[in-house]
């Protein structure tokens, strides 16, 4: 598998676990109501590796060489929780469907 696609995978996961502490401290936020130091410690995490997941579904794109409803699909897959990782599942397999033909 290139390089571009394995980073892909990283950041598609990091991105994943920055989403659930970023949920782990709205909830101590506003449920919990004991402080934000949750969200100030993920939410800019999360924002910086949303970025880098933004990116990599460019980059991937290139090397993958994915339709324009693939990288779209990749790109709306940042929005809700944890889709990266579907995503980058779903991606990476047909990858390696297409270059074992």
């Amino acid at each position: 598998m290139p390089t571009v696609l394995r980073l892909f995978r990283y950041v598609a996961i990091a991105e994943a676990c920055s989403w659930a502490g970023l949920l782990v401290g709205m909830y101590f936020k506003y449920v919990a109501a004991t402080g934000d130091l949750g969200v100030k410690i993920f939410g800019p995490i999360h924002g910086a590796l949303f970025v880098l997941y933004v990116a990599g579904v460019l980059a991937a794109a290139r090397v993958a060489r994915w339709g324009l409803g693939t990288v779209v699909l990749g790109l709306a897959c940042a929005v809700p929780p944890f889709t990266s990782l579907w995503f980058e599942r779903r991606a990476i397999a047909r990858y390696r469907e297409s270059v074992a033909v």
